[in-house]
């Protein structure tokens, strides 16, 4: 297993079938700023990854703590089986992409087109572009994403974790090591 931690948890979303299906993954990231992209990782016989080969489209939907129950529902069951939709009692809604379904629980949702999908063996690493992001303004402060707002959680060893207190401010800290010279 890849030591890399924490894996963010977030629902993976796509139309399977012609059905609005949702799967949990905890292998997923930032790709790219230019033009934005996301990854996700996916078993081969994952019924979402079906969807997004159909559709060349899928949803990165981030949760708060609020739904662990429910994201951990979306990785033990398959949608080929169960509608998750409804037994997760979901509110499902379309942006621009329509083959792309979102999760209005989720605090975060990105709409992105599959650009990329290769096969690493074990997984399939699919690539999105994102075409367009929404987030709850409930979950802003000063106009930017608030991370203490959103309470996204990660997959650790077995468990899910919250994440916690920041520690200190990125791109200044790491000026204490040695300072920068004033000219």
């Amino acid at each position: 297993m890849p030591l890399v931690w924490p894996h963010p948890t977030v629902l993976v979303g796509a139309i399977t079938d012609g059905k609005p299906d949702f799967a949990a993954v905890a292998w997923a990231g930032v790709a790219a700023s230019n033009p934005a992209s996301v990854s996700i990782a996916l078993q081969p016989q994952r019924y979402s990854l079906k969807g997004i080969y159909q559709n060349r489209a899928f949803s990165v939907n981030i949760p708060s703590v609020d739904l662990v129950k429910e994201t951990d529902y979306c990785g033990l069951v398959s949608g080929k089986d169960v509608d998750k939709v409804a037994d997760c009692k979901f509110q499902v809604f379309y942006g621009e992409l329509k083959t792309a379904p979102l999760i209005e629980q989720c605090p975060i949702n990105l709409e992105c087109e599959a650009i990329h999908l290769l096969n690493l063996g074990s997984h399939i690493l699919v690539v999105g572009k994102i075409t367009e992001t929404h987030i709850d303004e409930d979950c802003i402060t000063n106009g930017r994403p608030d991370i203490t707002k959103v309470k996204p959680f990660a997959f650790g060893p077995m468990k899910y974790y919250p994440l916690g207190d920041a520690v200190a401010s990125a791109f200044k800290v790491g000026w204490e090591v040695k300072p920068k010279a004033k000219k």
